[in-house]
């Protein structure tokens, strides 16, 4: 079993749901983000356009970052998603050093809450407690989600359905024919990280 992610970028519209929902289902502060879309714009006047291009952890099968962890907080499990336990991170950010992808966030303060002047809301209240100050985070595919027998959140909340998880290992399953069917390929691969999200398009 090696969980993995494949993204059409021909579904996919810069709606930024992904992004939402990784928020609510983590929780996190305002200004961390384990998964983002990038905007970039091609083309001139009047033929331009933007192009997205979701971004998040890929979960690399020699993953640098589990390399570099003085402490073992970051770790490979059997199923090939690449976690980080924050009570092991000493905040060292070695980590997001190593990251070829630059997905990794550091928890520098204890955070605010989206209206700092109106303190905390009971979701905020609840919801940053998981986030412990002086720690690295990162997108850990929904592991408890995955546990559960369902999808990660982004991949349920996509309008455009262009996100599909599963077994990399199983040459049956969805995200294993996608791959073999349109040549996906993932991200910076001259990395060397073998990298398990891939992006058709």
């Amino acid at each position: 079993m090696k969980y993995g992610m494949v993204i059409d970028l021909r579904r996919c519209i810069g709606c930024n749901a992904c992004t939402i929902a990784c928020k609510q289902e983590n929780g996190t502060p305002p200004t961390i983000f384990y998964s983002h879309t990038s905007i970039t714009e091609v083309g001139t006047y009047p033929n331009a356009r933007q192009t997205p291009l979701p971004v998040l952890c890929n979960h690399c099968t020699d993953a640098p970052c589990v390399d570099v962890c003085p402490t073992g907080a970051s770790a490979k499990q059997a199923n090939g998603i690449v976690t980080i336990d924050a009570n092991k991170c000493i905040g060292c950010r070695y980590c997001m050093v190593a990251c070829p992808y630059n997905v990794r966030q550091f928890i520098g303060s204890a955070p605010a809450g989206y209206y700092p002047d109106k303190g905390l809301t009971s979701y905020e209240t609840v919801a940053y407690a998981k986030h412990q100050v002086g720690t690295v985070e990162k997108c850990n595919f929904c592991a408890p989600r995955v546990a559960a027998g369902q999808l990660p959140a982004c991949v349920l909340t996509c309008p455009g359905q262009a996100r599909f998880f599963g077994d990399l290992e199983d040459p049956n399953s969805e995200v294993s024919l996608l791959i073999m069917q349109h040549n996906a390929k993932p991200l910076n691969p001259e990395a060397g990280t073998q990298p398990n999200v891939f992006y058709i398009g």
